[in-house]
């Protein structure tokens, strides 16, 4: 079985080793990577890992009429990586798949799954655990609480990325979903979701959210680290999105994300091959150094950062901010009764 992660990278060289060797004990078999505008090496890096065989690299320089996210999409449509992939999941350098299924890998998670064509794999916040500096050490061991499973607001919290069987029945990639289905493969669909209910066919065309106010990480979850140290969110947010040339992370985009409510080491079962695996990749003569580079970038970049007010400013509500409350059924009902019409009816947004 070949299994085949894209994604998309900028300036993510701190994070990417953990990120690979993470989803190498997993049980991925290929990883494509389109880059742009690197400035802290992680092109270097990428281009160093696919010599030695851990990924495949493609640069993304632009210019991009759609952004650099839906062009990388596009090419990695007509990649042949695409062509051989048995299962193909869209994902990002903050977003590890953490399985609970049998031994924790990709096999089992389809062994206990063995009619489903899709898996929309929810996301899980993982908060920011008041964490002010960047450091360089594993994301898996640094951020440990998480969102309730239970969560009733806010919807974005229940939005998933999707593990799809890769037999022809979709031709686009997206962002959060498989695109474009033809006829013939709607017949086929099975989706299950990550507790192992059946999906109704919304999920098949358009549904880019799983129903929130239930448990949806019974056999799999998608750890979304989204926040990452205060002193990392400035850079973050700096950057901006891969799905748009630009796009502000602000307090907003911090708040709906910062559940600390309960601890969560679904992740740890693959910390020993994890571990195995970043040992090697930093061991390597060249990768050892660039990750270094790449820490260094990063540390030099947020102070950068805070010779301009508005920086700073937005440094100096992140520390003054509390971690984000869960709602009660009760107070979360008072928001989902004006949007249950919309979420019930939702296509696909236009980013996604």
């Amino acid at each position: 079985m070949r299994a085949l992660i894209v994604t998309v990278m900028k300036n993510e060289g701190a994070f990417l080793l953990e990120w690979l060797a993470h989803h190498r004990a997993a049980g991925f078999t290929d990883v494509l990577v389109y880059s742009n505008d690197c400035a802290d090496g992680t092109d270097a890096m990428l281009d160093r890992l696919a010599a030695v065989g851990w990924l495949h690299h493609v640069p993304n320089p632009g210019p991009w009429p759609e952004g650099p996210q839906w062009a990388a999409l596009k090419a990695a449509d007509r990649h042949p990586l695409r062509a051989a992939a048995d299962w193909v999941l869209v994902a990002d350098v903050d977003e590890f798949v953490a399985i609970r299924a049998g031994d924790g890998t990709l096999g089992a998670l389809l062994a206990a799954l063995p009619e489903a064509t899709a898996i929309p794999l929810t996301w899980r916040f993982f908060g920011n655990d008041g964490v002010v500096r960047f450091a360089d050490r594993p994301v898996t061991e640094t951020f440990r609480c998480a969102a309730p499973a239970v969560l009733h607001w806010p919807w974005r919290a229940a939005m998933f990325k999707t593990l799809f069987r890769n037999d022809g029945s979709y031709r686009k990639l997206g962002v959060h979903r498989p695109r474009s289905p033809t006829p013939e493969g709607l017949a086929r669909q099975v989706w299950f979701d990550g507790s192992g209910r059946r999906l109704p066919a919304a999920f098949h065309t358009g549904r880019v959210f799983s129903d929130f106010g239930q448990d949806n990480y019974g056999l799999v979850q998608l750890n979304h680290y989204a926040l990452g140290a205060m002193e990392s969110y400035v850079v973050k947010a700096d950057r901006g999105r891969a799905n748009r040339e630009a796009g502000a992370f602000d307090m907003a985009y911090w708040v709906e994300r910062n559940f600390c409510a309960v601890p969560d080491d679904t992740i740890d079962r693959l910390a020993p091959a994890r571990a195995a695996h970043l040992a090697q990749l930093r061991a390597d003569p060249v990768l050892g150094p660039l990750h270094a580079r790449a820490v260094a970038w990063r540390q030099a970049r947020f102070a950068a950062l805070m010779a301009e007010e508005p920086w700073r400013a937005l440094f100096g509500r992140l520390m003054l901010a509390q971690a984000t409350r869960v709602l009660s059924p009760e107070e979360a009902s008072i928001i989902v009764k004006h949007a249950r019409r919309a979420a019930t009816e939702a296509t696909v947004p236009p980013d996604c």
